[in-house]
């Protein structure tokens, strides 16, 4: 077994391998950009190395870096995690150069596999069945129409040389099969440093099911069951499960069996994954196979009780698996959600910003939570936006959705945008509750998992209400404690008066309201608490703030519990998964301005244009697409919002672009 193990990645997977290293009795080596100087896997590590800007083209793509870092910690193997160098067959060869232990399958495997058109073309030679679709070597933008006018729409346009949704596009239409090749191609260019793509027939309710694969160097080669994948945004996973709902034995045997093959046939050795594409009635067709760990491995660990990383290390150093074929054993159900810092209100548009607070469900075993951020720390447009995994094992399907939807109400982000409510709409939708389970889940329900925010109701005015009036008695409460005399009545706020009825008038803007006025709640001071008129009606409210925010509240004979996080003049309520963000208008502190948008088209997020497709002066339709802004390895069409003509270009093709910043004057058409 290795002494010293280098992980080439960051995040929750360079923490993930981490633990498993350690509790193996690993010493571990980090390595990062100068943007995670102060990422929790570099804490996590005994050692770490800066090996570049933060860009990943100038860190964590600069394999000549990451070997330089590993002979100076004199790692004697090296784990490349997923994602930047984990399918890179000159990283492998590298490493091997160096003297240094590779943990994945040898170069030629990843070769041979890691090419999309190139696999297909080896499945094919081998009887797997395959989506009908161009791989050929000609990349010409004609010879690509043709091909994709030939198979018939809507087709699939797929980066050749990568996944995760990266340079994947749907194309509905003849007409619009160049723009989005365009898109597509720079896309992989700048995931991947390769912008060859494949065309495939793109099937309209297909399921995405993958195989588990392992091989050891002794000949030994295993499926470790199915994963089903197909709840997915853009092409990219949400929600993953194992065992697959609905699955046969007899099917999930020829699956394995063709996952297997189609491993040996490349001489593979180590951690893999065999994806599939499945029809309702029961047809599978070969798609692509990963040559890496995957980010959803822990549901298959959950219901096989395997550790998938410690298989890596073993296998790596020589040793044979684990575990034989006949030995494999289903046990449970397991389910991972993929917690994002994103807005699917805004079709999941990434969002930045630092993680002001953060909070997760203690772990058992049915919870697991795998992170590579703690509370203060920043989601930046550098690298992808996952905040963590929340997986849940149970018994069976039904008891593990249950699992899932109590740990999403334990999960709490604020500082940006998140997906946790999205999430618990999908885990508790009774369609998928159901088994309706197919890539065309989300755009199918999207109103019903994305509704449009509503109004505070009268519970969020209480809540946010009894938050402030508590937060004063606490502060009062430490003036006193700091003062030289802690009894002054001037330290009260309890709002106690010689005569009459003493009350408050706290007024709140809620931003669910849009323009609407102002939010007003009366606070009448009583003994033991308050009564407060709300827009409904008036109800007693009683409560005890903490120090981490916890408010335990009793409103109207309910008791109830929230967190509450203050951000200046702004109260956010965490309810379960529901936020609401109501702003406390401090009278002391003068109106607040309003500023129309008018007609500027601004950054959603920072980022760098990447291609401009108007001029000054050009008269323009609603819709048409005017610049493409490129953040977190996606793509972002700047549209035009009605018809109109555009004043003034702000930013050129090239140039970075912080979030906000005016890119397009336009003026629309009377």
């Amino acid at each position: 077994m290795f002494r010293t193990l280098l992980i080439a990645n960051r995040g929750e997977i360079a923490c993930r391998v981490m633990r498993t290293a350690r509790r193996m009795g690993l010493r571990t080596v980090a390595v990062y950009s100068e943007a995670d100087a102060s990422a929790m896997h570099v804490a996590m590590a005994d050692e770490a190395y800066l090996i570049g800007a933060a860009s990943p083209r100038e860190s964590y793509l600069r394999i000549d870096r990451v070997i330089e870092a590993a002979k100076k910690s004199g790692a004697d193997a090296v784990h490349p995690g997923y994602g930047f160098l984990s399918e890179n067959a000159d990283f492998a060869e590298a490493c091997a150069k160096a003297g240094i232990a590779f943990v994945g399958p040898p170069a030629a495997a990843m070769r041979a596999m890691g090419d999309k058109a190139r696999s297909k073309a080896l499945m094919e030679k081998a009887g797997v069945p395959l989506v009908p679709g161009y791989h050929g070597d000609d990349q010409a933008a004609r010879t690509l129409q043709d091909a994709a006018d030939r198979i018939g729409y809507p087709v699939l346009i797929k980066a050749s040389a990568g996944g995760g949704g990266k340079g994947m596009k749907v194309v509905e239409h003849s007409a619009d099969f160049a723009p989005q090749l365009a898109s597509a191609k720079r896309e992989a260019a700048s995931s991947f440093g390769d912008d060859r793509v494949l065309i495939e027939r793109y099937l309209t309710r297909p399921r995405h099911i993958e195989i588990q694969v392992f091989a050891d160097r002794h000949g030994d080669c295993v499926y470790l069951f199915e994963r089903d994948c197909s709840i997915q945004r853009r092409h990219q996973k949400v929600l993953e499960e194992a065992p697959a709902p609905g699955m046969t034995e007899e099917r999930r045997r020829a699956m394995g069996e063709a996952a297997v093959a189609a491993a040996r046939a490349v001489g593979y050795v180590g951690a893999g994954t065999i994806e599939f594409i499945a029809e309702p009635s029961g047809r599978f067709y070969f798609m692509e196979m990963n040559t890496r760990l995957q980010v959803e491995h822990p549901v298959t660990e959950m219901i096989t009780g395997t550790d998938l990383v410690e298989w890596q290390l073993r296998v790596a150093s020589g040793e044979a698996l684990p575990l034989r074929q006949d030995q494999l054993r289903i046990g449970g159900h397991a389910i991972e959600a993929r917690l994002y810092a994103e807005d699917p209100a805004r079709d999941f548009l990434p969002s930045t910003g630092t993680l002001s607070h953060l909070r997760f469900p203690g772990p058992s075993e049915h919870v697991r939570v795998d992170t590579g951020v703690r509370q203060g720390d920043a989601i930046s447009i550098h690298y992808d936006p996952m905040i963590a995994k929340l997986i849940v094992w149970d018994r069976d399907r039904p008891a593990a959705l249950g699992r899932l939807a109590a740990a999403l109400r334990g999960c709490e982000a604020v500082g940006l945008a998140t997906n946790i409510a999205f999430l618990h709409a999908v885990a508790t939708h009774p369609a998928y509750a159901g088994g309706e389970v197919d890539t065309g889940f989300i755009p199918r329900h999207r109103d019903a998992l994305s509704p449009p925010a509503a109004p505070a109701d009268d519970r969020a005015l209480a809540l946010a209400a009894l938050a402030l009036l508590l937060g004063r008695v606490a502060e009062a409460a430490r003036h006193a404690g700091d003062s030289a005399d802690p009894w002054s009545p001037w330290h009260a706020a309890d709002g106690w008066r010689l005569n009459g009825d003493n009350h408050h008038t706290l007024r709140f803007r809620d931003p669910a309201r849009g323009d609407s006025a102002d939010v007003a709640v009366v606070a009448h001071f009583r003994r033991l608490g308050y009564a407060l008129d709300l827009p409904g009606g008036r109800q007693d409210a009683t409560g005890t703030l903490d120090a981490d925010g916890r408010l335990t509240a009793t409103l109207a004979g309910a008791r109830v519990a929230v967190s509450v996080v203050r951000q200046g003049d702004t109260i956010v309520l965490i309810d379960g998964v529901r936020v609401r963000r109501l702003q406390f208008i401090d009278p002391l502190a003068g109106a607040a301005e309003h500023e129309g948008e008018g007609s500027r088209l601004q950054a959603p997020m920072p980022g760098k244009v990447t291609a401009v497709h108007v001029a000054a002066g050009a008269r323009v339709k609603r819709g048409q697409a005017l610049m493409v802004l490129e953040a977190m390895k996606m793509e972002h069409a700047i549209a035009a919002p009605a018809d109109g003509t555009i004043k003034e270009i702000r930013f050129a093709a090239g140039e970075q672009v912080p979030e906000g910043a005016e890119l397009i004057v336009f003026e629309q058409t009377e």
